[in-house]
């Protein structure tokens, strides 16, 4: 670089837009230098420091970090909230503190929704009358003279959605967990999402009034968790509350109080006008009707507000009891009519001059789609690629197993190579069951990927890693599995190929055949059989063999494929055991990203 060439402060994160501005070019520049590099990004997408640099120093500047000290304690703490990407940018003289955004999570059945209830002190569950006249997805309460903002939408589906889509919409996270049932699969699960997140946690100890409740036990339990009570010497607030007899519902206010005054949750009532699509549906009478809840800056009525794909002038506002308002401030949650179209919850809504300006984004964002759909899955390969470019320290895992046994030694196993190799393996949940969609969505949330031993992804779960670019790989081998993870660390990593589903038949009858072993008469229900290829049988939702189809024949001719709806004879080399009901799977390999 000469010493002509101007310095310039790029923030920690910045959207492409913003970028194109601060280097005083067009946004279809800074998107051809980024697709240059290797980086399919949108006008509204958040790029990090790094990126960013890259395309400043090739459109001619030199880039700064806006401030190198908060830069690198920001990369330390790992993912950092955007509402805070957004207000390093505004004038610090003008930041103020704001309510803070609680979630309530937990296993079924633990008491999410009466707590709720409890809280807000009416009867959601028989009704609406009386009391808020309508549900937006989120309310306000005062405690102790501070406003708390709730999201009314319990269960870590949503949670995990609103991460995987760009949006932290909550501060805090309360775990409720019945003090007579303990730690579930689902409570797991609940703290796997918050935690990946960097949301504190404090545990809502329900059901304390029962008489079966042992607060002790499931102390022990959270424990084990990586939950240590804070009366038991550690950093996790346990409040025990009943949401029944209305006990300890005081503490937990507190307990909220206290967590985001250590935090420093601050917004600026001035700024850019920034926040999170709560939920969204269309009225019959009134049209698209948009929950929105304000990070920064102050909405108002008549604003042009921008959400995914969906944008239009705000014709009324709404509060959570259903009254109609002029603005909203920070940590308020409002309902608004006049988008065009029904936005997706979790998508990042922002105030633009116009309508024709708005307009002129979501043909911009669409066009950006387009390029973005034959984006790669985030595998293993790329995320040691992004390791070596400094994008990435370390490499989060959701591991599926067969049985709790086979957990063990595959997490000791890869807790052993985080501790040899440069790059951290974090393991943000583990557990035995088949890859469901809850896993798919927790990888796209933190960037991960999903790997299975011995179990199966269900198609929902499939379907939805081909949809948000996560990555499955499954074993049936641990050696295998953790050889995999160590030549990824290593950057050694052979091409990953994906299964490709070509057909599905099911077992009608069994025949034996003296020479030639069991032969399956089965119907085909979806796709084609082909010979030769590779094919799985399932029963019961379980795989039970994986191999070759060895002769394929329909009404005594062997054949080269059998199609949809037609009857056919399959045999598989080194498979016998065909039970009426069985499901064939046949499928292909296909190397990633061909």
């Amino acid at each position: 670089m000469g010493e002509n060439v101007k310095k310039i402060e790029i923030p920690y994160a910045i959207t492409v837009r913003d970028l194109a501005k601060l280097l005083q070019s067009n946004s279809i520049q800074v998107i051809k230098v980024l697709m240059a590099n290797g980086v399919m990004a949108n006008i509204n997408q958040m790029i990090d420091y790094d990126t960013a640099a890259i395309v400043a120093n090739e459109i001619g500047f030199e880039a700064v970090p806006e401030s190198e000290n908060e830069v690198e304690i920001e990369k330390d703490l790992g993912e950092v909230p955007l509402w805070r990407q957004i207000i390093e940018r505004e004038d610090q003289k003008n930041l103020i503190p704001r309510p803070p955004v609680v979630t309530i999570l937990g296993h079924v059945d633990h008491g999410k929704t009466s707590l709720l209830d409890a809280i807000r002190h009416t009867n959601v569950t028989a009704g609406e009358a009386g009391g808020i006249t309508q549900h937006i997805g989120a309310y306000q309460i005062e405690s102790h003279g501070k406003a708390i903002t709730f999201l009314d939408t319990p269960g870590h589906a949503a949670f995990s959605a609103m991460r995987a889509r760009g949006a932290q919409g909550a501060d805090i996270v309360i775990l409720v967990v019945a003090a007579n049932d303990g730690v579930m699969p689902q409570t797991k699960e609940a703290i796997s999402h918050a935690k990946a997140a960097r949301v504190p946690i404090i545990v809502a100890l329900n059901k304390i009034d029962r008489s079966d409740a042992n607060q002790d036990l499931v102390k022990k339990q959270l424990s084990e968790q990586g939950l240590m009570a804070d009366t038991w010497g550690g950093n996790t607030m346990v409040v025990p509350v009943s949401a029944k007899q209305k006990i300890g519902i005081e503490d937990l206010m507190e307990a909220i109080l206290m967590t985001a005054e250590e935090m420093k949750i601050m917004a600026n009532p001035k700024g850019k006008v920034f926040g999170t699509v709560v939920e969204a549906s269309v009225d019959t009478k009134k049209g698209v009707m948009a929950t929105l809840l304000v990070q920064n800056g102050t909405l108002k009525m008549g604003d042009v507000v921008l959400a995914g794909n969906s944008y239009g002038k705000i014709r009324a506002m709404f509060d959570f009891r259903g009254k109609k308002i002029q603005k909203a401030g920070p940590s308020t949650p409002v309902q608004i009519m006049g988008l065009t179209d029904v936005p997706t919850a979790g998508d990042i809504f922002q105030v633009y001059f116009s309508e024709k300006e708005a307009r002129a984004v979501v043909s911009a964002a669409k066009a950006d789609a387009a390029l973005n759909r034959n984006l790669p899955k985030a595998t293993l390969e790329e995320l040691f690629a992004k390791f070596k470019a400094g994008e990435t320290k370390e490499l989060c895992l959701i591991i599926k197993t067969d049985v709790n046994g086979s957990l063990e030694p595959i997490i000791n196993s890869l807790n052993e190579l985080s501790k040899e190799g440069e790059i951290k393996v974090n393991i943000l949940h583990a557990e035995a069951g088949n890859i469901s969609e809850n896993d798919v969505m927790l990888a796209a949330a933190s960037h991960g990927v999903v790997i299975g031993f011995n179990v199966q992804a269900d198609p929902v779960a499939r379907k939805k890693a081909e949809n948000e670019g996560v990555s499955i790989r499954i074993y049936d081998i641990i050696y295998r599995l953790t050889e995999d993870i160590e030549k990824a660390l290593k950057g050694m990593l052979e091409p990953e190929y994906k299964e490709v589903t070509t057909g599905k038949a099911e077992v009608l009858a069994v025949f034996k055949i003296s020479k030639l072993g069991s032969i399956a008469g089965s119907r085909v229900r979806e796709g084609e059989l082909r010979k030769n290829s590779k094919i799985r049988v399932v029963r019961k939702g379980e795989i039970i063999y994986t191999g070759e189809i060895s002769s394929l024949k329909h009404e005594k001719d062997d054949v080269k494929e059998v199609k949809n709806g037609l009857e056919c004879g399959v045999s598989i080399k080194g498979f016998d055991a065909f039970e009426v009901g069985d499901i064939l799977e046949a499928f292909t390999l296909e190397r990633s990203g061909s």
